[in-house]
C-alpha cells in the first residue's frame, strides 16, 4: 500500500508546492481526481468547500462518466476515495467494509482543486450497474415461530335483551297477577281491562306512526273493556253482543272524519276490535267458572313454559330455522321444546289444578298450546316486520310493550278454553 495515501509527508528531494501552484494548480491545468496529500492538504482542508475533496464520480444524462468538475473524466483516474470514477458509491462502500478499498497512486505535490477550479453541479442519482443477486435461502431471515395456535371461541349467543331488566319485570307482574287473580276475580279483570287498552294504545299508535292509518281509539278502548267485563259477567252471550256494539261504534266514529282512507281505517279498526280484546274475553270467560282462577293459571302457566322451553331448547341446539322470512330466530329445535315442556306442563296442571282433570287431557293441551303460542308469536311478528318496528312499545324494559308479551296469550286463549269445555265442562 502507498503510503502517499494516507497522507504521509513528500519524499526527499521534492519541495512543497507553492501558494500560486495550490491555489492555480500546474501550467498544465488542475489534474482531474489527483487526490491532494501532505500537511498542506490537511490545513487546506479545513476551509476548503466539502465538494472539492469528496465528490463521487456519476454518470450525465448520456450515461458518460463525469468527475468533480463535471467534465468527463479520463480513463484509468480514480476519485477521491481512490476508487475509479464510475464505480456505484454502493459498490465502494461495501468494498471499504470488506478491506479492498484501493488508493490511487498520486503524484507528490499535486495541486488541489477547490474553489474556482471546481464547478459545483448537482450529481445524479447513482444506479448500480451490478444487478442483485436474490437471496439464498441460507442468507433469508428465517420467520418468527408461531406460538401454539390459540382455540377457536365458540361465538357466544346473545338474547338481544337485557335479560336481568326482563326477569325482574316477568317477576313483577307474575306477583300482580297471582294476588289479583286468588284474592278477588274481580280486581283480576281488572288487570286484565287495563292490559287490553294499553295493547290497543300501542297498536293504533304504531299503525298512525308507520302506515298512516288513523284507527278510532276510543270506541275500540270502551267497547274492549265492555267486553271483557260483559264475558265475566254475563258469559258468551255477552261478550258476542259487546263485540259487535263495539264494532259498530268503530264504523260510526268514524264518520266525523273526512271521507278519504275511511275503508282503510275501519277495517284496521275492525282488526284491532278482534285482535286484542275479543281474544282476550276468553280470559274473563275462564274466570267465571268455580275453579276459575286455577283454570286461569293453567293457561298462563302452560304459555309461559311453551315460550321458555322454545327459548332454552333453540338458543342451545337451534340450527334450523322455522319461519326465516317471518322470523328468523325461531328454530324448528325451538318448536320441539316448547312442545315437549308445554306436554308435559300440561300433564300436572290438569292433574292438580283442574277439577276433573286427566294427564292425558293435559297432553293434548300442552301440544295445542306450543303451537298456537308460536302462531301466536309468529302472527305479531309479521305485523311488526309489515310495520318495520322491533317492538310494539317501550313500556316494560327488557320485553318491549304490553303487546309483545300478549302476542302469545291472546291467540292461545281460545284454545284453552275450549278444550276446557270438551274435557271438564263449565
Amino acid at each position: 500500500m502507498n503510503d502517499s495515501s494516507w497522507g504521509a509527508p513528500p519524499q526527499a528531494g521534492h519541495g512543497w508546492p507553492s501558494e500560486h501552484e495550490q491555489r492555480y494548480g500546474t501550467p498544465g491545468g488542475p489534474v482531474q481526481g489527483a487526490v491532494p496529500t501532505g500537511p498542506a492538504y490537511d490545513a487546506h482542508a479545513a476551509h476548503a468547500p466539502r465538494d472539492a475533496y469528496a465528490t463521487p464520480a456519476v454518470r450525465d444524462a448520456y450515461g458518460d462518466v463525469q468527475g468533480a468538475s463535471g467534465q468527463p473524466a479520463p480513463s484509468g483516474s480514480h476519485g477521491a476515495h481512490g476508487q475509479p470514477f464510475g464505480v456505484p458509491v454502493q459498490e465502494a462502500a461495501a468494498s471499504a467494509r470488506h478491506g479492498s478499498v484501493r488508493h490511487a497512486p498520486v503524484r507528490h505535490g499535486a495541486p488541489v482543486p477547490h474553489g474556482d477550479a471546481v464547478q459545483h453541479t448537482r450529481p445524479l442519482p447513482v444506479v448500480s450497474e451490478k444487478p442483485q443477486e436474490p437471496m439464498s435461502d441460507a442468507s433469508q431471515p428465517s420467520p418468527a415461530p408461531r406460538g401454539p395456535e390459540e382455540p377457536r371461541q365458540r361465538k357466544k349467543k346473545s338474547a338481544g335483551r337485557d335479560l336481568g331488566a326482563a326477569i325482574g319485570v316477568g317477576v313483577g307482574l307474575g306477583v300482580v297477577v297471582l294476588v289479583a287473580l286468588f284474592v278477588v276475580k274481580a280486581v283480576f279483570v281488572g288487570v286484565v281491562v287495563a292490559a287490553v287498552g294499553v295493547g290497543l294504545w300501542e297498536l293504533t299508535s304504531r299503525l298512525a306512526e308507520r302506515k298512516g292509518i288513523k284507527v278510532p281509539l276510543v270506541p275500540l278502548v270502551v267497547g274492549g273493556a265492555a267486553m271483557v267485563i260483559a264475558g265475566y259477567a254475563a258469559g258468551p252471550q255477552g261478550a258476542w253482543l259487546a263485540t259487535a256494539f263495539t264494532a259498530l261504534a268503530v264504523l260510526v266514529w268514524r264518520m266525523a272524519s273526512p271521507p278519504q282512507d275511511y275503508l282503510r281505517d275501519v277495517t284496521a279498526g275492525l282488526f284491532a276490535t278482534f285482535y286484542v280484546p275479543f281474544l282476550a274475553t276468553f280470559v274473563s270467560l275462564m274466570l267465571a267458572a268455580d275453579d276459575g282462577p286455577q283454570r286461569v293459571l293453567t293457561f298462563l302457566l302452560l304459555t309461559i313454559v311453551s315460550d321458555t322451553g322454545a327459548y332454552a331448547v333453540g338458543w342451545r341446539f337451534g340450527t334450523h330455522k322455522l319461519a326465516p322470512r317471518i322470523s328468523p330466530g325461531k328454530t324448528r329445535e325451538g318448536l320441539l321444546g316448547a312442545i315437549g315442556f308445554s306436554m308435559a306442563a300440561g300433564a300436572l296442571c290438569m292433574t292438580l289444578l283442574v277439577d276433573g282433570g286427566a294427564w292425558w287431557h293435559g297432553l293434548l293441551m300442552g301440544l295445542a298450546v306450543a303451537v298456537s303460542a308460536t302462531l301466536g308469536d309468529l302472527g305479531e311478528s309479521m305485523i311488526k316486520r309489515d310495520l318495520g318496528i322491533k317492538d310494539m312499545g317501550a313500556l316494560l324494559p327488557g320485553h318491549g310493550g304490553i303487546m309483545d308479551r300478549l302476542d302469545s296469550l291472546l291467540p292461545t286463549a281460545p284454545v284453552v278454553w275450549l278444550l276446557l269445555e270438551i274435557f271438564v265442562g263449565s
